[in-house]
């Protein structure tokens, strides 16, 4: 009996299983032809559609999964054995509980042949060429914006307040206050703002996930043209090159609302594309061009407290003109 591994939807390695095990997951629709599948003897992973004859063929004389007892595995003994006890050197011996036992269990030994395949799985990150790629249009970016705004801001206000707080005591300890150690203090403070910032975009935007929280909530993400995940310094670069977006009147940001590729300027200088979470993976199809339930409810909350703003401003201009 050969036993299988296969990968489930998080690239996990599951297994082993009987051939006939294999097959009633896929008849039940928990893996598909997609599903990357190993045994011993295959050189690499393979998809389970170009090993379907094969398993096609050991399931027909496989017992069904509820039959695998030590009843069905135990061989048929010759007539006369229950009459008296197979001599040393038999070929025949009954399945005992102690000798399934005695099996080595899974991963006990790379020698072993029951030991789990070493051939590797495909990395989470593993760029897939050829299938269709969603680009994340202006409306998504926004959202996504909108979140990470929040996130960054609140980080950047408690360290210019812990660090500013402390540089502030040691100037006045220093003698250094007024309005020189008030500017010395703003300074600094726009400083870490921006360093945090940047950090902020850069490492999340390189790491595995490619995106920013705000990013993954509504499901886009940040790469190289070519489906590459981007390096730390085109990350630090690309927050940076979306200051030339902001100088042109906001112009650089609109674009990504009517280019080709849904490219802002920032990302045709940094080479970088912002599609969806599942573009240029195994899983195209689950890309979605929809804007999602959390971008819907971001804009509307945002929109919302836009107009009650802009309210505010024309009351307090109006009760100003009486």
């Amino acid at each position: 009996m050969t036993d299988w591994y296969y990968a489930d939807a998080t690239h996990t390695r599951q297994g082993p299983i009987p051939a006939a095990e294999l097959l009633r997951l896929s008849q039940a629709g928990r893996i598909d032809d997609r599903t990357l599948v190993w045994r011993d003897g295959l050189a690499e992973w393979v998809t389970l559609d170009a090993v379907r004859g094969e398993l096609d063929g050991a399931g027909a004389t496989a017992p069904a999964a509820s039959e695998w007892t030590l009843e069905a595995l135990a061989p048929t003994p010759p007539p006369g054995a229950d009459d008296a006890p197979p001599a040393p050197g038999d070929a025949w011996r009954p399945v005992t509980e102690s000798a399934v036992a005695a099996v080595p269990a899974a991963g006990a030994s790379e020698a072993s042949p029951y030991a789990p395949p070493t051939a590797p799985l495909a990395r989470a990150d593993t760029v897939v060429h050829g299938g269709e790629v969603v680009y994340a249009g202006f409306w998504k970016r926004l959202a996504a914006y909108f979140i990470d705004a929040m996130v960054v801001g609140m980080a950047s206000m408690l360290v210019a307040v812990i660090v500013g707080g402390f540089i502030g005591g040691i100037l006045s300890v220093s003698g250094v206050a007024g309005d020189l150690g008030f500017a010395l203090i703003q300074i600094l403070a726009n400083l870490l703002s921006l360093a945090v910032t940047a950090v902020y975009y850069a490492w999340f935007h390189a790491s595995n996930a490619m995106a920013t929280p705000g990013k993954m909530a509504v499901g886009i993400k940040v790469v190289r043209t070519s489906g590459e995940r981007i390096s730390l310094l085109r990350g630090i670069g690309r927050y940076f090159a979306t200051v030339l977006s902001a100088m042109i009147l906001m112009i650089g940001f609109l674009m990504a609302g009517f280019t080709q590729r849904k490219q802002a300027l920032h990302d045709m200088v940094c080479d970088t594309l912002v599609v969806d979470k599942w573009a240029f993976t195994d899983r195209p199809e689950l890309q979605r061009r929809e804007l999602g339930t959390v971008t819907v409810v971001v804009l509307a909350i945002f929109g919302a407290l836009f107009g009650l703003a802009l309210l505010v401003v024309l009351a307090a201009i109006g009760f100003a003109a009486m």
